[in-house]
């Protein structure tokens, strides 16, 4: 079971899929961290995508599928996926659809002023990473070691918005090509974890029994 996961940047994706991959066995692919990853370990796809980041330039499509194809091979993606970040135009969908059977479209909506205050809210320790909010963490020290926070460029709120703008110029033609399959549920964003949770969770079950 192959499923793609959409929504604007601050929609919560990561966390779904970090909530209900374990339950139906599905490796989480986020195309930043296999990116990163890739790049990391200096493969020759990582050090292409490196020379494209490092020049200013998107990672080209073909690169990305690549990479794409590669990570599905391995152990843990043997039951299916979980894509969260790819594709974000309906050309990606059609070179995705050569490597990988999509079975469902997750759409997690968010109203761009939910995303607006998540996102600028956030706030990143220069040391150890960790991410806070300043709406349950006010005080701007790293919980974990103690080091200040740090508002990031784009977790301002001027950025988030214009994010948001090429979010949605580039993601409703998406969806409605997946519309035509038939393939999308779309999913409230601004409700309670555990609901949220247990709405994806009855859709990819009811994919399991087909």
């Amino acid at each position: 079971m192959n499923v793609i996961l959409l929504g604007p940047p601050g929609a919560g994706k990561g966390t779904m899929a970090e909530y209900v991959r374990g339950s139906f066995h599905l490796a989480h692919i986020s195309t930043g961290d296999m990116l990163r990853d890739q790049m990391h370990a200096g493969t020759q796809l990582g050090m292409l995508a490196k020379d494209y980041i490092e020049k200013g330039i998107l990672v080209p499509d073909d690169v990305i599928i690549s990479m794409l194809e590669k990570r599905m091979q391995h152990e843990d993606a043997k039951h299916g996926v979980l894509l969260d970040g790819f594709p974000r135009t309906t050309e990606q969908a059609e070179a995705l659809k050569h490597i990988a059977e999509i079975h469902c479209v997750i759409v997690l909506d968010a109203s761009e002023e939910l995303v607006v205050e998540r996102i600028s809210s956030r706030r990143l320790c220069g040391t150890c990473g960790t991410v806070h909010s300043v709406k349950h963490h006010p005080d701007l020290t790293c919980k974990q070691c103690g080091s200040d926070l740090y508002h990031r460029e784009d977790d301002k709120e001027e950025t988030v918005r214009k994010r948001y703008a090429v979010y949605l110029e580039q993601t409703s033609p998406l969806i409605d090509y997946y519309n035509q399959q038939g393939i999308v549920t779309r999913i409230d964003a601004d409700q309670p974890v555990e609901d949220e949770v247990a709405q994806i969770t009855e859709v990819l079950k009811k994919l399991t029994i087909k």
